[in-house]
């Protein structure tokens, strides 16, 4: 139970852990209400130029200084394909058109789920943004030190679908 969860949001009442489906879940002994926790959603977007891929040099906690795809996390009613095309705006100065979803990626334990889109660029101007450290293009064989072993998955993915016609 984390500390934002101590009281029953219905009635007040101190919650307990108890087994719900097979997991511990809190649980209000008064009301019954059990507390379900949802996944964060994150969404990252795979933009080529010239046979290479936009990356980010990460300038936040998790991964710090290492690199990755440009993206970030939807905001709560945002549409996702608006946050990925807001996420790399923000990162990296560029406007994209997000299109085909290459993945939906989740790891046990991980509360971040992760949407993954090919995206096409419509403007803008390179530039890194507050979240990144430095924004350029890479070859996806030489890729740079990664903060997220997923990315090489991801790329791999991409790269197939789109020598193969489906992207």
């Amino acid at each position: 139970m984390t500390k934002e969860d101590k009281f029953c949001p219905s009635c007040a009442t101190a919650l307990e852990n108890k087994d719900v489906f097979g997991q511990e879940r809190p649980v209000c002994p008064n009301c019954g209400r059990v507390i379900f926790y949802d996944p964060k959603v994150a969404v990252v977007c795979i933009v080529p130029r010239d046979g290479k891929v936009l990356m980010i040099r990460r300038a936040t906690d998790l991964g710090y200084g290492l690199w990755g795809l440009p993206g970030g996390y939807v905001d709560r009613g945002e549409v996702v394909e608006r946050a990925a095309a807001r996420e790399v705006w923000e990162e990296t100065g560029l406007r994209v058109e997000p299109g085909e979803l290459i993945g939906l990626y989740s790891v046990s334990g991980d509360l971040v789920m992760v949407a993954v889109y090919a995206a096409k660029e419509i403007g803008g101007e390179l530039a890194a943004g507050p979240e990144a450290l430095e924004v350029g293009f890479f070859e996806i064989d030489a890729l740079p030190v990664l903060a997220f072993p997923r990315d090489r998955d991801v790329l791999a993915k991409w790269r197939n679908g789109v020598e193969g016609g489906g992207f």
